[in-house]
């Protein structure tokens, strides 16, 4: 982390524009987890306290370039009021005359929000106008979308060539921390826990991740292309049979390598992937014809918890089954608690956001590891060791 942060810099009387990621669930104009706003607020807040003005802009939603107000940030500004205690000022736009004004009329000390960057197509094409005209309401800039970092947009990237400096907010530091410890410089032994529905999704995580860890656990859908590259009868499971040929040079280097590669021993399966539908615990080379493969078994979650007991530094992308339903959850939530078992006896414990943070905020157990991920492409990327254009773009120290 050799770039500036928000701790290098006085904000008295700077307008501050700050990207942050407001990308959030949100139900009949209802926000249903506000988690990505509250991890915000302590950059909101330094700007804030040091007498700076801060005006924020966020993408919502894909509403494809034009003005669509089902994509609307109105909802964003009025939670966010509420949480800072103070009003929060919205603008109408992100650029234009009106912006401007308003922008030149916040006082020191005040917020404003503008409104979806994606109401115009300039945005995610980088445009060079548009970036100039974000850059043109800022003194300086602030990125704290790590969920946003690795896509190159105008109000990511684009806006640092016109806008100096170009710093990480306190929730970017946070994120390249973490994760840049996991990938560069890990306390060993070091074990990556990797599930999910398919091996394309995470082919570069694992060859990246291959040269790293000391102990690879394999989970979730991907597995029984991984089995069906040993020759095991898999039924009707999840397989890409474009991926098997793949699978079996992943298996052959782990074994090169000395990576201790572990796949599931047991499963838990089922005719149909429904809640209500009969299920049962099987051995991986035990699995009939008809039936599908849905969650880890017991036995399973009993090898990861050996191998997670001596561990000092996990990183865990993906679930273990179908954990959206309750009865294929238990391997995934078996995992979420085995984790915050290891982080109370010191090891660092980092959760690769998308499926993973659901899955561990399902579990209740987001507090209890060290670290959950609030990006899931933008640490999937980081973790395949690729250099992420909205942290490449900021100010060196």
């Amino acid at each position: 982390m050799n770039k500036l942060t928000i701790d290098d810099i006085n904000f008295s009387g700077k307008r501050t524009l700050v990207r942050v990621d407001f990308n959030v669930p949100m139900k009949n104009g209802v926000i249903t987890d506000e988690t990505r706003i509250a991890e915000s607020l302590p950059t909101i807040k330094k700007i804030l306290s040091d007498g700076g003005r801060v005006i924020l802009m966020s993408h919502f939603g894909r509403p494809k370039g034009k003005r669509n107000m089902e994509f609307t940030l109105k909802p964003v500004a009025d939670r966010l009021s509420q949480l800072l205690s103070k009003p929060v000022q919205f603008a109408p736009d992100c650029i234009g005359m009106e912006v401007e004004a308003i922008v030149n009329g916040l006082p020191n000390g005040e917020c404003l929000l503008l409104e979806n960057v994606r109401f115009h197509a300039e945005e995610e094409a980088n445009d060079v106008n548009f970036s100039k005209l974000l850059a043109s309401l800022g003194d300086v800039y602030v990125n704290d979308a790590f969920g946003s970092a690795h896509r190159a947009h105008a109000s990511t990237e684009g806006v640092t060539k016109f806008i100096k400096p170009s710093i990480s907010g306190y929730l970017m530091k946070k994120e390249i921390e973490y994760l840049g410890k996991a990938v560069g410089n890990p306390v060993r032994p070091y074990a990556a826990i990797l599930g999910g529905a398919k091996i394309s999704g995470k082919i570069d995580v694992i060859q990246n991740l291959m040269g790293k860890v000391d102990v690879l656990l394999i989970g979730g859908g991907m597995m029984f292309t991984f089995y069906k590259a040993q020759g095991l009868e898999v039924g009707n499971s999840l397989v890409e049979a474009d991926k098997i040929e793949l699978a079996k040079q992943l298996l052959d280097e782990a074994k090169q390598r000395n990576i201790n590669l572990l796949l599931p021993v047991d499963c838990i399966i089922a005719e149909k992937m429904e809640n209500e539908s009969p299920q049962q615990t099987v051995f991986v080379n035990q699995i009939p014809r008809g039936w599908s493969g849905f969650d880890i078994g017991p036995e399973t979650v009993r090898l990861c918890q050996e191998e997670l007991k001596k561990a000092k530094t996990v990183v865990w992308n993906g679930p273990m089954g179908v954990f959206e339903l309750p009865n294929f959850a238990e391997g995934t939530n078996a995992i979420a608690r085995l984790l915050a078992g290891i982080t109370k006896t010191g090891a660092t414990t980092i959760v690769g956001g998308g499926d993973s943070a659901a899955a561990i905020a399902q579990a209740g157990l987001s507090e209890s590891v060290s670290h959950v991920s609030t990006g899931g492409g933008a640490s999937l990327e980081f973790l395949e060791g690729k250099i992420l254009p909205g942290i490449a773009a900021l100010t060196d120290k």
